[in-house]
């Protein structure tokens, strides 16, 4: 299977080699639809979407289950009727091009350091999903796993770019939707099928079988689920592997149709996984093995993999986990090298930059960035927990941010710098325990605080924008820079 993700991504590699910065950033914005649209689909549904998916609902309910597949359905939803259709007009390259051409080539730096930092501790975060899923099926390391899964992806992606990413993309989401369909009808079976194992998980938790949260939740967990619902909504826009797709589309048209379309396979796609989480529960589990899933419930979707089907499908439903981990894998190193490259070492240091030097440096920070998360994946315990953290920055920092870049005329740098400031802090304040970061700020259990610090920016970017706005006018919001 890895040999076959090389070869494809070899084969689509073969329409950059004669191509511009252009071609491996955005496909030379010629990428059709369907296959902007599969892309897409495949970034999103990633290793920790089904496996979280699954976890959620075996050891929660059905709302935490679906939360992540569903909003992030729906971020893309939005994006497509807010926002795809105007990046995709002005002819942008990656998420940073608007904060430059509203508020400067520096601030812009500053701003992409939390999205950098979503890529990289996402990458990583993938890797160890994926070595974690060899392990409980195959027996293999996790150091092998990590090392297989990143050379293999980080290569085809230094060769082809956008253009390797998206034909890869394509083939694993593949593999991911016949690796459930294969496995879901025998995992049903082997929980006594579907109409008992849902009995069961109704008859065992009542309130825990809707899509939104039941009334009978307390207020604090209530206020935390949708806190936690809007930031994957609205948090899932300003990520730059989403508008690499946006931006590799051939018209703004296409841009929205894609999005919409990317939005509704998304949601789709947490079915499966849900369904298997309601299965894991009515399953009839050996005493070792449910007492595993007590500490490590994400552990859900590989372990009936390996024990409620047949050996040949459960391969199928492995092939399915490393299609979903190794397509996200590569859309964001990809995404953290474009934004490097381009951003950063073409647009502030190093200007003067050949059409053949710029190649080579995108290559470079591919590379760069997969190296990266593989020691990350390999060194540091709490990836998961730090990838968390800089998804609640990209919501709290970032979103207000790019709303009013595109929608404000009147919005100006000591504005972005006050919002950004004070958003960071009150997020900051909150503390983040996975991290071990202490509260400054005691907020209530029932108080949403990445909201709250979010709303903080979408008050005062505006706000103080105006307030400033003699001594440092706004600037216009044009492509000066696209590729």
């Amino acid at each position: 299977m890895y040999g076959a993700f090389m070869v494809v991504g070899w084969i689509a590699a073969r329409k950059v080699r004669e191509g511009t910065p252009a071609d491996l950033i955005v496909a030379g914005r010629q990428m059709p639809l369907w296959i902007a649209a599969l892309t897409m689909t495949a970034t999103w549904v990633d290793g920790g979407y089904l496996l979280g998916t699954t976890e959620g609902a075996y050891k929660s309910s059905i709302q935490l289950g679906v939360q992540g597949g569903l909003f992030f359905g729906v971020s893309l939803i939005l994006g497509g009727l807010l926002f795809a259709g105007v990046m995709r007009r002005y002819g942008f390259t990656t998420l940073i091009d608007p904060f430059e051409a509203r508020f400067g080539k520096r601030w812009a730096a500053v701003l992409f350091l939390p999205a950098l930092a979503g890529e990289l501790f996402w990458s990583a975060e993938l890797l160890v999903a994926i070595g974690s899923t060899f392990g409980v099926l195959l027996g293999m390391s996790l150091t092998n796993a990590i090392l297989l899964s990143a050379v293999v992806t980080t290569a085809y992606t230094v060769v082809g770019g956008m253009w390797s990413v998206a034909y890869t993309d394509v083939f694993q989401l593949a593999l991911v939707a016949l690796g459930l369909a294969a496995a879901l009808p025998f995992v049903l079976d082997a929980a006594g099928g579907l109409q008992h194992a849902w009995a069961a998980y109704v008859s065992a938790r009542p309130d825990a079988h809707g899509i939104i949260p039941h009334l009978s939740w307390s207020a604090s967990s209530m206020v935390s689920w949708w806190d936690v619902s809007l930031m994957l909504m609205l948090g899932g826009i300003p990520w730059n592997c989403y508008f690499q797709r946006v931006l590799s589309c051939t018209t703004p048209t296409a841009a929205r149709d894609m999005s919409a379309l990317a939005g509704v396979l998304t949601i789709a796609f947490t079915v499966p996984p849900l369904l298997m989480g309601v299965a894991a529960f009515a399953y009839p589990w050996p005493s070792e093995l449910a007492a595993r899933l007590q500490t490590t419930p994400a552990d859900a979707m590989p372990l009936l993999f390996a024990n409620a089907v047949p050996r040949v499908i459960g391969l199928l439903g492995l092939a399915a986990i490393i299609g979903a981990v190794t397509s996200s894998f590569s859309s964001s190193i990809l995404s953290a090298g474009s934004m490097l490259s381009w951003n950063c070492l073409k647009r502030l240091v190093w200007p003067s930059l050949s059409v053949a030097q710029m190649k080579r440096v995108i290559r470079a920070s591919i590379f760069l960035f997969g190296a990266l998360a593989t020691v990350l994946a390999l060194k540091v315990q709490s990836v998961q927990a730090l990838w968390f953290f800089t998804s609640d920055l990209v919501f709290v920092l970032l979103f207000p941010q790019l709303l009013y870049a595109l929608y404000d005329k009147k919005v100006n740098l000591a504005g972005s710098v006050a919002a950004f400031t004070v958003s960071l802090f009150l997020r900051v304040s909150a503390g983040e325990p996975l991290l071990g970061l202490p509260a400054i700020i005691a907020y209530p259990d029932t108080v949403p605080f990445r909201t709250i610090a979010a709303a903080a920016g979408l008050v005062l970017l505006p706000l103080v924008s105006r307030m400033t706005a003699r001594w440092d006018p706004p600037r216009p919001l044009r492509n000066v820079i696209g590729v």
